[in-house]
């Protein structure tokens, strides 16, 4: 008799991937500005915490442009955390966008030019622009299936009414699947974008509020739309100086096969939208019509190319973009905020390591803010005083005092020990490890006499050290047992000292200088 062989079961857990300041909320102020001691991830850097709330709130209010910002302090003094916060408290609607430095030399494009598009992409324009929507309480979803499989696609009916009318649409198979994506049933409010075909639930019909259906806390309640169920509003797009750039550049990158594009954007648009022959690729090019409605040339002369630069977004691989195109771009978007068509919004622009910036690049900057299209510029540097990259001068942080006079200089401070124990006790939260109470003051001292980072780096590989003994709870004898398989810089550099004799291309010599250069990579 054959064995039979069971097969295994596992169970599988969700894998969440978490960064270094994954646990960062906002800038943890209150109302008036002022900083709470440990708020939305924030903790410490009071002062420099409170400056960076009073130029987001500048940036949200549009009083501030073409200004500078420096965030400058001691290697894990929180200065990436600060920036991280700022962006979470500006909001979705205005623009943010982060470069290294180092980024610049890596790229295959010129410096100035990468700047110009990290400029652009913190630039943002909303415009608004009419269009027709449907919006009704659903009175009754029919969805006929066919008998069978394979065979013709599903079709149905949708009623919808408002307080004057009831109308009866029909119902295409991309519709019928949108519908069941927003898990649309009968008492709800929708919209629905007669161009794009996008259905939005606006809520849930207040004639329905006493049914005994199992509804959530959450659940909206809307009146029934009055008029017309075929309205006309005012909608508001936001997109980035760049993207438009990138969409009207001619020699943005592409190939052939796009057809499908161009065939989704020039769909023909019936009186019922639920009929569209388009059917899923209405979703997908909402973004692509929205942007191509900015086109500054003839689309039958520039086909192609429109196409190439939308997948371009997508891409990355941009490539530079021609100054007559952005001049043209200027002018036009100029001339909409004259007619009151649409809004700049100026954005945020973070360049982390700027002293990897070299002369050129410092030299384009200043420039680039006397611009009447500048967003606000916040760059971090650890650097003391050193060379300026490109030159022989020195400077304080490696940048050129020309440019310095122009920031905005917001200093940080070593964390206390304080600090240090209330963000290893969010990490811990954050990467899931419980860990007892004298596990945390030993991990506290470890950071206090090596780096911050090194001690948060400790967490989860005390927790693999407790899972491996079978233990639920990290102990004292985890963060010992990792601190002594894993090296800090002081020990490393110690060891180094010790045996670099034996080490290839050692070039630290000996005498009264090898001593005093010892010395000070240990301190």
């Amino acid at each position: 008799m054959a064995e039979i062989k069971l097969s295994e079961t596992r169970d599988l857990t969700r894998i969440e991937r978490i960064g270094a300041h994954s646990h960062i909320r906002g800038l943890g102020l209150d109302s008036a500005l002022e900083a709470r001691s440990s708020s939305e991830g924030m903790v410490g850097q009071t002062s420099a915490r409170k400056a960076a709330g009073v130029i987001v709130q500048m940036v949200q209010e549009g009083k501030i442009a073409g200004r500078a910002v420096l965030l400058a302090g001691q290697p894990g003094t929180g200065k990436t955390a600060i920036a991280m916060g700022m962006a979470k408290s500006i909001g979705q609607e205005t623009p943010f966008a982060m470069l290294a430095g180092s980024e610049l030399f890596s790229l295959e494009m010129s410096k100035t030019e990468a700047l110009m598009q990290a400029f652009r992409k913190a630039i943002g324009v909303r415009i608004k622009e009419e269009t027709e929507v449907i919006e009704g309480e659903v009175v009754e979803i029919q969805i006929d299936r066919p008998a069978v499989a394979g065979a013709a696609s599903k079709t149905g009916k949708l009623t919808l009414k408002t307080t004057d009318m009831e109308t009866v649409y029909d119902l295409g198979a991309k519709m019928i699947e949108a519908l069941g994506k927003e898990k649309v049933q009968s008492g709800d409010v929708i919209g629905i974008d007669k161009a794009s075909g996008k259905i939005t639930k606006l809520g849930r019909s207040f004639s329905r509020s006493r049914d005994y259906d199992a509804m959530g806390p959450h659940t909206k309640f809307v009146q029934c739309p009055d008029g017309e169920l075929q309205k006309r509003k005012e909608v508001v797009h936001c997109v980035t100086l760049h993207e438009i750039d990138v969409i009207n550049s001619r020699y943005a990158i592409g190939g052939k096969g796009l057809d499908f594009w161009l065939s989704a954007s020039h769909g023909s648009k019936t009186s019922l939208p639920l009929e569209s022959s388009n059917g899923g690729a209405n979703m997908n090019c909402e973004i692509f019509r929205n942007l191509c409605s900015l086109h500054l040339y003839d689309w039958s002369k520039n086909h192609g190319s429109r196409t190439q630069g939308f997948l371009a977004l997508f891409t990355g691989d941009t490539g530079e973009i021609r100054v007559e195109v952005r001049e043209q771009i200027d002018t036009k978007v100029a001339e909409w905020r004259e007619e009151g068509k649409a809004e700049i919004i100026p954005g945020v622009l973070f360049i982390d390591e700027v002293h990897m910036l070299d002369i050129e690049c410092f030299s384009f900057l200043n420039r680039a803010l006397e611009n009447d299209m500048a967003p606000i510029l916040v760059v971090a540097t650890n650097r003391g005083i050193t060379s300026i990259r490109g030159t022989n001068y020195r400077s304080p942080h490696g940048i050129p005092i020309d440019f310095l006079d122009r920031l905005l200089i917001i200093s940080t401070q070593p964390y206390t020990g304080d600090d240090i124990r209330k963000i290893l006790d969010i990490r811990c939260q954050e990467e899931d490890v419980e860990m007892s109470e004298d596990a945390k003051v030993l991990l506290t001292k470890i950071g206090e006499d090596t780096s911050l980072r090194y001690a948060i780096n400790l967490i989860t590989s005390a927790a693999l050290s407790c899972l491996k003994r079978k233990g639920k709870i990290v102990e004292m004898e985890d963060i010992s047992r990792v601190y002594e398989l894993f090296y800090d810089v002081k020990r490393s550099t110690q060891y180094l000292m010790e045996y670099q004799s034996q080490y290839m291309f050692s070039e630290v010599g000996t005498g009264e200088g090898y001593e005093d250069e010892a010395n000070a990579m240990l301190s």
